[in-house]
């Protein structure tokens, strides 16, 4: 990526198509005569020899001359004109260039050495500048040039000068009045991170920057995503996400040291990799020796530290601290913030100080840290630092001390990842200390309990099942009949999490068995409330109901506000009332204001939850948008977003403006979550995989498959069977579509009771296999299409029984009813004799619900229903509402399902006047508006929240419909054929 890596140029590129797109258009402007150089700046290892190797590349296979020359560190002893030496050097063992070599001597006298500096050589220097400037002339007129300069800030000052001359009166100058005719192009890189304040090229790059044939390019890091692709693409062998991410988080954008990291993944030892720590420590060791120990020093307190501690910690006077601190500022070892705080430029380079020190010297500085940040003016937000230094210098008990006051921080800032970080560092440390100098109040069995609750709240599940079970394992035999029974229902309730139903409602039983229910307490009631939970998803709802109420009752008697509330939630459905109907969303809405009352988040989030679902189940989606933005807002002023129910909630916003037809919006709000989800919350990018796929976006099942990946997750194997089964259907695999709707009902069955997506599942499957009969019967095989007839009469039977049985036992509403009328209208194509028109008019109206996209569909295959019974004015109006809500929501493979059935049946586009589609659909015009200004395929995707390959495929469509051979030539017949409005002028 840079100079400081021999093996870049085999690394993948990714993530520089805009800075490519830009000296691309430098290229081309040269090519054209109009001679342009680019400084491009960039920290070391960020990319930017790999970004030069590609566009010179680029360059030579489009027949421009690309000659590189580099600078070379070789301290004060510089070679003079080196860079410049090594080009013509390459020049002169070239044939091609001979003649031109041989009408210029600058280039024998280069080569040969002669006078540089001093009063009476300037004449002959001049000469010499000018000479270099004549002969990248010629060789311009020869062919297009590119000049290659890297690592300008290790150049001499000869070639320094020599630069200046070059663009500054040379090749880039043309005589006022003429035409472009010099068609060379220079590109210079150097480190922006090399240069300090007194560096020498600070100064000629102020000037070059001035002259108007001269622009910069920074090369900034990486993005994330693009850091992470690049880490995927290093090796054949898939590293785990985990993996992944600390190679992410680690490298900073910095495509060197990602490549450095990823080597080091099979090496046995941690921390930095040696050969990069090398590379780290090189400027380091260029500074003072007071300078190092100061930075010695912070890289103890890690990534940023506080002047006054800072200083407090080295024992340094102010003014040599002062000093110290400035020469690793004017290196960019440190760079200064707000407050007073320094901070390391990159962590990697902390890093590999914090590895340089030896044992005795790492723990006294953490001692000394611990002490001044435990002084009298101690914060609480400092507990976790003092944890930290306390447990490096070896002093356990204040190591736990501290790190249970910072767990109790974490708590009342709402942070559980880091409460449970903490808890957990206080259970490793809790055998290792005395229990005399253990703090007074909780025990081992409590505080992993303790642990267990952050990590639900942190959303890590299967960590607070893991949890749970090591408290029960921690119980002794004359363990406190209470803090037994406490285990066991936390630990029912976690396993309710991770859909381990039968064993949630075994332990569950154990805890209400555990503890009598007189005389009343709240743990009964808790324990009870868990128990009515587990009971009624493993389908003992009568006993869940008797034990709800009597729970209710005592809940009500000991005024346990926030037990009445969870209870109240689970009645709303064991006593015949549904969270749909008004009745149910009056009791919810009582049990979310107790919940609210008692200042119990958990519950308040649940009863939410259920509001949200109630209103999505009785087709009201505006309704549900609003209990999902309650729901999400309070669950992040509570720090509980990764919590269960707001990780649902979170699918359920998505997919009502997925239904809404919200697209784009699915797509942004989804690109802002992806990087920042959890893997376990995978699933609550499912709308914007049904967005993919309907879009044609050919990744979106190999997507869907990464969900099914690694511990059963019930939402995520709901979301992924939908689009693998809808993917089959779309390409037409009625074998795969049916195999992936049976496993998929399979898996998400619970307690014999099938899942309510069983309908839209039967209903998916059921096109495939439609289309399946329809082909084998044009093409004679009646027996084929009776066999398949049979496969269809079974989904159409599991369709009505999911419809019929939702939950609660109760008929679904809206969306389940509009799912089962498109399995009807499915099952007419199969069973009648012919295509009816009068089953899709009723999956048609079903859908009216809010579905846009379905409702689309249907309406597709109603017009076709339509042209078959010879009723074409309907069928046209059916195709041309399906059109425009094609192009709204910019499906392509809906659209072309449209364009081939106007063809076909030869039906009248309004805004043509002719048979078929119109030329473009909108989401091609907008993907032309933006090819017309020059964009990428990714910085399209961007604009228009698309994939770069999505995007791909748009071009490939307009360049063939178009019959265009380039993106440039589809532009301008665009232009003539008025489908782009010309660009307004400006003054």
């Amino acid at each position: 990526m840079d100079g400081v890596s021999q093996t870049s140029v085999t690394s993948p590129l990714v993530g520089r198509e805009d800075e490519l797109a830009r000296l691309t258009g430098v290229l081309d402007r040269a090519r054209a005569g109009e001679a342009r150089a680019v400084l491009v700046a960039g920290d070391a290892g960020v990319g930017k020899t790999r970004t030069l190797d590609e566009v010179a590349g680029r360059a030579a296979a489009a027949g421009t001359t690309v000659l590189t020359g580099h600078c070379v560190d070789l301290g004060d002893v510089g070679l003079p004109y080196l860079p410049f030496t090594e080009v013509l050097g390459v020049l002169a063992a070239d044939e091609r260039f001979a003649a031109v070599l041989a009408a210029h001597p600058v280039a024998d006298r280069l080569l040969g050495g002669g006078p540089e500096e001093g009063g009476a050589a300037a004449p002959s220097r001049l000469r010499l500048f000018e000479g270099v400037a004549a002969l990248l002339t010629d060789l311009a007129g020869v062919a297009p040039l590119l000049l290659v300069l890297e690592d300008l800030h290790w150049a001499d000052q000869s070639s320094r000068d020599l630069l200046r001359f070059l663009l500054s009166r040379g090749v880039l100058q043309r005589p006022a009045g003429t035409a472009p005719t010099r068609r060379l192009a220079l590109f210079a890189s150097y480190r922006a991170d090399d240069l300090h304040r007194r560096h020498p090229l600070r100064p000629l790059l102020a000037e070059l920057v001035r002259l108007p044939g001269v622009e910069r390019l920074e090369l900034r890091p990486l993005p994330d995503a693009d850091v992470a692709r690049l880490v995927r693409g290093l090796r054949e062998r898939r590293l785990p996400d985990t993996t992944v991410r600390r190679i992410v988080e680690r490298a900073e954008g910095n495509a060197f040291y990602a490549e450095e990291l990823v080597a080091a993944t099979d090496a046995p030892a941690g921390g930095v990799p040696s050969g990069l720590a090398d590379v780290l420590l090189i400027r380091f060791e260029q500074l003072s020796e007071t300078a190092q120990q100061v930075l010695r020093t912070a890289a103890v307190a890690g990534r940023r530290v506080g002047h006054d501690l800072l200083r407090d910690a080295v024992g340094l006077p102010e003014e040599e601290l002062e000093s110290a601190l400035r020469e690793a500022v004017e290196r960019q070892l440190l760079v200064s913030g707000h407050e007073d705080t320094y901070s390391f430029r990159h962590a990697l380079a902390r890093e590999a100080v914090y590895a340089d020190l030896l044992p005795g010297e790492r723990a006294r500085l953490h001692g000394a840290f611990a002490r001044l940040l435990a002084g009298p003016d101690r914060r609480s937000d400092s507990a976790a630092e003092r944890a930290h230094h306390s447990r490096e210098s070896h002093d356990l008990p204040e190591a736990l001390a501290a790190s249970l006051e910072a767990a109790d921080h974490a708590q009342r800032v709402g942070a559980p990842a880091e409460e449970l970080r903490h808890v957990e560092a206080a259970l490793d440390l809790w055998s290792a200390v005395d229990a005399a100098a253990r703090p007074a109040g909780p025990d081992a069995v409590t505080l992993t309990l303790r642990a267990s609750a952050a990590a639900a709240h942190a959303g890590e599940l299967h960590r607070a099942v893991s949890l749970t079970r090591s408290a029960l394992a921690g119980l002794g035999q004359d363990a406190d009949l209470e803090l037994a029974a406490r285990v066991r229902y936390t630990l029912a309730g976690n396993l309710l999490s991770v859909d381990n139903l039968s064993a949630a409602y075994a332990h569950s039983s154990e805890a209400l068995g555990l503890i009598p229910a007189e005389p009343p307490s709240s743990t009964w009631v808790w324990a009870a409330a868990t128990h009515v939970m587990a009971g009624r998803q493993v389908g003992e709802n009568e006993t869940a109901l008797r034990v709800a109420r009597r729970a209710l009752r005592v809940a009500e008697d000991l005024d346990v506000t926030d037990a009445r509330a969870d209870l109240l939630i689970s009645l709303t459905s064991l006593e015949g009332g549904n969270r749909s109907t008004p009745a149910g969303r009056e009791r919810l809405l009582e049990a979310r204001e107790l919940a609210r009352r008692a200042g119990n988040a958990p519950v308040e989030l649940r009863a939410l939850f259920n509001l949200a679902i109630g209103s999505f189940e009785s087709g009201d989606l505006r309704e549900c948008l609003h209990w999902a933005s309650q729901e999400l807002d309070r669950a992040r002023r509570a720090g509980l977003l990764s919590s269960p129910y707001p990780r649902e909630m979170r699918y359920l916003r998505l997919l009502v403006q997925y239904t809404l037809g919200h697209w784009d919006e699915v797509l942004r709000e989804s690109a802002g979550q992806a990087e920042a989800l959890p893997a376990v919350d995978g699933h609550a990018l499912g709308p914007a995989l049904y967005v993919a796929l309907a879009r044609g976006d050919s990744g979106a099942a190999d997507r869907a498959r990464a969900l099914l990946e690694g511990p059963f997750d019930w939402m995520a194997r709901m979301v992924g069977g939908l689009v693998l089964t809808d993917a089959a259907a779309l390409r037409g695999d009625a074998e795969d579509a049916v195999r992936w709707m049976r496993s998929s009902v399979e898996a998400l069955t619970e307690a014999g009771t099938r899942p309510a997506v069983t309908v839209r599942l039967a209903a998916l499957a059921l096109s495939a296999v439609a289309d399946t009969v329809a082909g084998l019967r044009r093409a004679g095989e009646g027996a084929g299409a009776a066999r398949w007839q049979e496969t269809a009469a079974d989904l159409l039977a599991e369709a009505r029984r999911s419809a019929e049985h939702g939950y609660d036992d109760v008929p679904q509403g809206p969306e389940g009813q509009a799912w089962l009328a498109r399995a009807e209208a499915e099952w007419s194509r199969i069973s009648a004799a012919g295509p009816d028109p009068a089953p899709w008019e009723r999956a048609v109206a079903a859908f009216t619900y809010g579905d846009s996209y379905e409702r689309a569909r249907c309406r597709l295959r109603l017009a076709e229903a339509l042209l078959a019974a010879d009723r074409r004015e309907e069928a046209a109006a059916e195709a041309d509402a399906v059109r425009r809500e094609a192009d709204r929501l910019g499906t392509a493979p809906l659209r072309e399902r449209l364009d081939d059935l106007a063809r076909r049946g030869r039906l009248t586009d309004p805004a043509r006047g002719g048979p078929g589609g119109a030329v473009l659909t909108a989401r091609e015009q907008d993907v032309l508006r933006l090819l017309a200004l020059g964009h990428t395929n990714r910085r399209i995707g961007e604009e228009l929240f698309i994939s770069a390959k999505t995007a791909s495929v748009h071009v490939s469509n307009i360049l063939a419909k178009l019959h265009a051979a380039s993106r440039t030539e589809a532009v301008a017949v665009a232009h003539r054929r008025g489908l782009i409005a010309p660009e307004p002028t400006s003054r």
